[in-house]
């Protein structure tokens, strides 16, 4: 019976042992996590980076935080644990960098967007061009004050002269994604999100593009948060997120480089 006994405290040993090697990187010691700030229409051209380094790096696990550039600049000012902010937006960027916050040796503009008009799919043809939206009852915008897709959004009608006509009839969205759900599932007749976002959607359509000189550049700085208990990591993540391995997957998602 000891003998017996004594079997299976081994076999609990070893199996506990087993236990506190899972998730462990090469060479025993646990991976580092880096946490990236990142607007929402990045989500899904990151979650392929995410993969690809992540199996050329095992000692690396990243975790993403996705939202609008606004809301994710307020909480790295307010002292969030972030390692890494790529905001769709210059001015979530430059205010982060006033604050001393961003590397300035791990900071660059990587990739632009477009901004699109779009439509249920089932409701296509009822929208062909921006001054078509006049017609529609309800139109999905991201907020303004926080949401760079919806600050686009606004310039665009001002500088068509729409803003006024549109603005009772805005239905407001706390990020680009939202207001592409609000437009796959009908509750609004027209929305403005990036040309990423409607790409990903099989139930939306692609009214109009807006012209460039409708707004602002739509550019997407990338840069180290200076306040990282990782930098040499979130360095490498940096390094791999503007190199052309990433740039091409990028791409991949209708991202155009930035110049």
């Amino acid at each position: 019976m000891r003998s017996v006994r004594a079997v299976i405290i081994a076999m609990v040993l070893l199996v506990g042992l087993h236990g506190c090697d899972v998730g462990r990187s090469e060479g025993g010691k646990q991976p580092v996590e880096l946490t990236v700030s990142a607007a929402a229409s990045l989500q899904d051209a990151l979650k392929e980076v995410k993969t690809a380094f992540e199996h050329e790096h095992p000692n690396i696990r990243i975790h993403y935080n996705f939202g609008s550039s606004g809301a994710l600049q307020k909480q790295i000012a307010q002292g969030a644990p972030v390692d890494l902010f790529f905001s769709a937006a210059v001015l979530p960027f430059e205010e982060l960098k006033k604050e001393g916050l961003i590397d300035s040796t791990h900071e660059k503009t990587v990739v632009a967007n477009e901004l699109v008009l779009i439509v249920p799919k089932q409701e296509e043809g009822a929208i062909q061009s921006l001054d078509d939206i006049t017609r529609a009852k309800r139109v999905a915008i991201g907020i303004p004050e926080s949401v760079p897709a919806g600050i686009y959004a606004k310039q665009t009608l001002e500088r068509a002269g729409l803003w006024e006509n549109v603005e009772p009839r805005l239905v407001l969205a706390k990020d680009v994604r939202q207001v592409l759900t609000y437009v796959e599932t009908g509750n609004v007749d027209a929305g403005f999100v990036y040309r990423t976002d409607a790409l990903v959607s099989g139930n939306v359509h692609i009214a109009a593009a807006v012209p460039d000189e409708m707004h602002e550049p739509i550019v997407y700085p990338l840069g180290v948060v200076k306040t990282s208990k990782h930098l040499q990591e979130a360095r490498q993540f940096y390094a791999y997120l503007t190199s052309e391995q990433a740039l091409k997957q990028f791409e991949q998602y209708g991202f155009r480089r930035a110049h």
